[in-house]
């Protein structure tokens, strides 16, 4: 199976794809199944694995350069496919933006380039002695993946997972010929979307099978109010058995009781060491002492997160003896609210705007709660790991965040999406709070949990069979036994929040 994705945690990421790419594969492969990534060559990428095997040419198509095509052997045994164009990768800066924080102005050719690279491997081209049963594309960036494979000809099932429908890869129309895509697919039936070249679209037209990343969410992108413009699409896919909804994972290393994240471990049935977490995140923040219980936001601060609805609770959580412990990045006008919202509260409310792993896992192991009013949430991966720390997440029910936490049980969810519906939930976590012993037991009930990506890959493992018509091919060894292993990498100091 070729898995197609734009960024690899550990390699190069920009939020929770990145998490998934690093850890769903891995666990296919674990099933026995070969699977094999592809992704671009970015500069940053580079610079962690220095040696690669090229194997062979990719030849461009109208606007769309010429790549090269190297191969790496990663410490854990996964094969990676890189694609290499210098003109479109060899940059600094993000996946998708400059160092500045803008999209770079030829995504459309990056991600044709990524997606382009993939239906030649599928085809056959490419130098490679390896051709997948199955090719999965994640997100817009590959989404022109299954558009090429059908105008060529290449008749392999195709899989397209949808992380978040409201990012599309609309590009305007005029670009279409420079993309190679025929006149005859730029329509309804195709990749025009509202006059514009859609990528998502494209994706979600020509894939045998379009996922996402929860049950609930499945349903949602089928609605005018959540479906970002694509439900009609949507909707048919449903009709046809061929849209489905399977749940995200979490990394292992998501344990309290080994963290090397963590500057005191902790166990279910001994918090000593996450009361000692929230004395130090405490410290850091310059909050006051407090016996009240810590709210944690480790998040993206854009508008999806809701975050406005916790600056309008604020005053009641701190009149209620709460604090509140922020870590994200993202949209200004948002960071510029968080920190009014903190300078009010001095004493109470610390907002950190940037990113990094360590304190990202600190804030979530001293948190007694864990907010996230999302307006719309596919999967979500914090309140996950907030249930293996024991901060028991309090979120609006919608997507994944309804279909992970038990309400009154590992957490608590509300529908009410307002301040009010909010402080509801969060009213009733104070109330667990000073009840020791319920809270201990929806403590333990949470850090029970499990979350790993077992369960998800035997999910796609049964997608993959059906699709294909017969049990994917075993892992066996590479047949270019001049690939070295990789040295290992790990995961940046900044990276965006999932």
């Amino acid at each position: 199976m070729l898995f197609v994705t734009s960024e690899v945690a550990g390699l190069a990421k920009a939020g929770g794809l990145g998490e998934v790419s690093a850890g769903l594969p891995l666990a296919l492969r674990q099933r026995g199944i070969d699977v094999r990534i592809v992704m671009p060559a970015y500069a940053e990428v580079m610079a962690k694995i220095p040696a690669v095997a090229w194997t062979g040419h990719l030849p461009g198509r109208a606007a769309v350069p010429a790549a090269r095509l190297g191969e790496v052997r990663l410490p854990d045994g996964m094969i990676l496919y890189l694609v290499a164009a210098a003109c479109l990768f060899d940059r600094r800066g993000t996946p998708y933006c400059t160092p500045e924080g803008a999209d770079w102005q030829d995504n459309h050719l990056r991600f044709a380039r990524l997606s382009l690279a993939a239906a030649d491997i599928a085809a056959g081209r490419g130098g490679l002695d390896w051709t997948p049963d199955i090719v999965h594309v994640n997100d817009w960036p590959g989404g022109l993946t299954p558009a090429y494979m059908q105008w060529d000809g290449t008749r392999i099932p195709t899989v397209l997972t949808i992380h978040n429908i409201a990012y599309q890869g609309n590009f305007d129309a005029t670009q279409r010929h420079g993309l190679g895509i025929p006149d005859a697919a730029f329509n309804v039936n195709g990749v025009e979307f509202h006059g514009r070249v859609s990528f998502l679209k494209a994706g979600s037209f020509y894939a045998s099978h379009v996922t996402t990343v929860s049950p609930t969410y499945a349903k949602e992108i089928t609605t005018e109010s959540l479906g970002a413009g694509l439900h009609g699409l949507m909707q048919g896919r449903a009709s046809r058995g061929q849209l489905s909804g399977i749940v995200n994972g979490i990394d292992e290393s998501w344990d309290p009781g080994s963290d090397p994240h963590l500057p005191h471990h902790f166990e279910p049935d001994d918090l000593d060491g996450k009361q000692a977490n929230a004395d130090v995140i405490r410290t850091g923040l310059c909050l006051r002492p407090s016996d009240g219980p810590l709210f944690g936001i480790v998040s993206r601060l854009v508008h999806q997160k809701g975050l406005d609805l916790v600056a309008e609770a604020a005053n009641d959580i701190v009149g209620n003896g709460g604090q509140i412990a922020i870590l994200g990045l993202g949209d200004p006008e948002i960071e510029h609210m968080l920190s009014r919202t903190s300078r009010r509260h001095r004493d109470d409310i610390g907002v950190l705007i940037g990113f990094n792993e360590p304190m990202a896992r600190r804030i979530v192991a001293a948190s007694d709660f864990t907010l996230m009013p999302s307006r719309f949430e596919p999967c979500g991966l914090t309140q996950m790991q907030a249930q293996r720390y024991g901060a028991l997440p309090i979120a609006h029910a919608t997507g994944g965040l309804a279909d992970t936490i038990d309400d009154g049980t590992t957490g608590f969810l509300f529908s009410n999406l307002s301040s009010d519906g909010l402080m509801s939930a969060c009213h009733r976590a104070f109330d667990a709070y000073d009840d020791e012993a319920l809270l201990a037991e929806m403590r333990r009930a949470a850090m029970a949990r499990s979350f790993g990506w077992s369960g998800a890959a035997a999910e796609y493992d049964a997608l993959y069979r059906r699709l294909i018509g017969h049990q994917p091919a075993p892992v066996r060894p590479s047949p270019r036994s001049r690939v070295q292993p990789a040295p290992p990498v790990v995961n940046d100091a900044l990276e965006v929040a999932a």
